[in-house]
C-alpha cells in the first residue's frame, strides 16, 4: 500500500491488547513508542491516541507517562470489578466512537489491535468515510478476518524494534 507524507494520520492503540499479547506470547513488553514511528511512517499525524486501564492501586502511572512523553494522548479508564469477582477492562466502544468522529479528519486509521470486533469498524471507515484502516498487532493473537479487512497489515512479532529492550 502507498503512503504519502501529505497523508492525515490516526493511531489508535489498545494498550491492554498490545501489552498482554506481546507479554503471553513473546514474554517481552512491548514498545509503544516504536508503534507510533512505524505507524506514522514519517506521514502527519493528527492524534495518537493509547486507550488504557487503570486499577485503584495506581500502580500504572509510570507507564501512563511514558505514553505522554512518547507523544501519545492518553485515555484511561478504571478496571470495572463485578460481584463475584469478575474483570472487565476494555476501550472497543471508545476506540470505534473515536475512530468514526476522527475519520472526517483523517486520510488513514492505522488501528493497533488485533481484535475481531473490530472488524464492523473497519468496513464502516473504509466504505462510508473512504478512510484507509492500516493494523498493527502480533498476528498469533490477531483475528485473521479482521487481518483480511484491514487494507494492510503490519505484523510486529517479525520485528525486534516492537519490543522493549
Amino acid at each position: 500500500m502507498s503512503k504519502f507524507p501529505d497523508q492525515r494520520v490516526g493511531v489508535l492503540v489498545d494498550v491492554q491488547n498490545m501489552y498482554y499479547s506481546a507479554r503471553g506470547i513473546h514474554n517481552k513488553k512491548t514498545n509503544f513508542k516504536e508503534i507510533l514511528r512505524v505507524a506514522a511512517a514519517k506521514r502527519k499525524v493528527v492524534r495518537a491516541i493509547a486507550y488504557c486501564i487503570t486499577t485503584k492501586e495506581g500502580s500504572e502511572e509510570k507507564f501512563l507517562d511514558s505514553l505522554q512523553k512518547a507523544n501519545y494522548e492518553v485515555k484511561a479508564k478504571e478496571l470495572q470489578i463485578f460481584k463475584g469477582g469478575s474483570k472487565k477492562g476494555d476501550w472497543d466502544v471508545g476506540i470505534a466512537i473515536d475512530a468514526i468522529k476522527l475519520a472526517k479528519n483523517l486520510d488513514v486509521i492505522v488501528l493497533v489491535s488485533g481484535d475481531g470486533d473490530y472488524i464492523p469498524l473497519v468496513k464502516y471507515l473504509q466504505f462510508n468515510e473512504g478512510v484507509q484502516v492500516e493494523l498493527m498487532a502480533f498476528e498469533e493473537s490477531c483475528s485473521s478476518a479482521l487481518i483480511e479487512e484491514a487494507d494492510e497489515f503490519i505484523n510486529m512479532s517479525n520485528y525486534k524494534s516492537f519490543f522493549e529492550k
